[in-house]
């Protein structure tokens, strides 16, 4: 999902030498990371000057469960933020929750840019920078979200970059009277899976549309009327184990994408039948999030619905999302017709910049035992990912 870089020796002294000091410690992206007038950073420390109370962590919360609802990862935009708080990705159309807000997180940041900037020649300042962070890419990412006991206050960071595992965060924490009281703590994964940590970075995955989003009949369990005599099948994928994750913790979950090329439904009886079929390709993508790694996702994707018995070969990939230039994967859907086989050439996309987690050919043979059985399922390990795929 995040770019990889390598962290120079001299950044590890200093923060080595920062972890023995006891000091309060100045949050700072590479050089080079800041974007507009707002970098990661920024945003972080901002966050943690705000005077949150239950009722923000609440919003935040319900935004990060609407996104994962979706199939998205547990993801607040600052987009939604300040245009439909507690709105999730996934949940465009949807009446905004700021009504069940006393005051929304957005009134928090807007109150903090008046003090700043409070005189009349700076509203146009606030206005300013209000819209720098709605229109940017950042989002808080709340990493374990499901674990969060509804009281704790969380710790504020942000992605480093370089591929790091750990950062420095602010603690918020309330002391007896009420009034908040922010230290710099160091911050890794296993902080996050104990207690509430709210990570600012940027999205990856808000522009593409999950599998729960996508219409019912790109489930499997559709059943399609088939003439009785006749071999097909319906293919599809019951669910994916990933068995590591691709990227830092700060960066967020693992976007797989998963494509298939096949002619799907070849039945050719005659030469002229050939011209009448061409490939076609299913695109699907699924989030595994952190605490879902080494579990069984339930996937339930029709991948073909018409899986003959002159169909020889399946072009299948599977990638990490990690952004980059449009590239494709050249590859064929190899048919067979009158004892003769017959490639179908086409290209699959994908970016530069992917983890290809697997490509290749699903071929007939893969399947023929279920197939002798009349159907069933039938687990494969493709890379580090586990996939059962199941014939109906």
């Amino acid at each position: 999902m995040k770019n990889i870089r390598h962290l120079f020796p001299g950044l590890l002294i200093a923060l080595a030498l920062a972890s023995c000091d006891g000091q309060k410690i100045s949050l700072n992206t590479p050089d080079g990371e800041a974007e507009g007038l707002f970098s990661l950073s920024d945003v972080a420390k901002i966050l943690s000057d705000l005077p949150l109370e239950s009722e923000h962590l609440a919003e935040v919360h319900d935004a990060v469960s609407s996104s994962s609802g979706h199939g998205y990862d547990e993801e607040y935009l600052l987009s939604d933020l300040f245009a439909a708080p507690g709105a999730g990705v996934g949940d465009e159309g949807s009446p905004t929750k700021a009504g069940g807000y006393t005051t929304p997180l957005r009134d928090l940041f807007s109150e903090y840019f008046a003090r700043k900037y409070g005189t009349k020649a700076g509203a146009s300042d606030v206005e300013r920078y209000i819209n720098a962070l709605s229109e940017s890419d950042m989002q808080i990412y709340w990493p374990y979200s499901e674990g969060w006991d509804g009281k704790s206050f969380p710790i504020v960071t942000f992605d480093p970059g370089f591929g790091a595992e750990s950062n420095y965060g602010y603690e918020i924490r309330l002391d007896a009277s009420g009034a908040h009281v922010v230290d710099s703590v160091l911050v890794t994964e296993q902080v996050a899976m104990e207690r509430p940590v709210w990570v600012i970075n940027r999205n990856d995955d808000a522009a593409f549309t999950p599998l729960e989003l996508f219409a019912q009949d790109t489930k499997a369990g559709k059943k399609e009327d088939k003439d009785p005599g006749s071999k097909e099948y319906i293919l599809s994928i019951l669910s994916i184990k990933a068995l590591r994750n691709y990227d830092s913790w700060f960066g967020g979950a693992s976007e797989l994408f998963v494509k298939t090329g096949a002619v799907d439904g070849f039945k050719a009886t005659k030469d002229e039948d050939l011209k009448n079929y061409s490939p076609s390709m299913t695109d699907f993508m699924l989030v595994v999030k952190r605490s879902q790694v080494g579990k069984k996702i339930p996937f339930n994707a029709i991948l073909l619905t018409s899986f003959t018995d002159q169909m020889e070969k399946i072009a299948f990939m599977v990638i990490e999302d990690d952004g980059g230039t449009t590239t494709s994967w050249k590859c064929s859907a190899v048919v067979k017709y009158n004892s003769k086989q017959y490639g179908f050439e086409l290209e699959i996309p994908y970016k530069d910049k992917d983890d290809v987690v697997w490509r290749g050919q699903l071929t007939r043979n893969f399947f023929q035992e279920v197939f002798d059985k009349g159907g069933g399922t039938l687990t494969g390990r493709f890379g580090d990912i586990e996939i059962t795929f199941a014939l109906e």
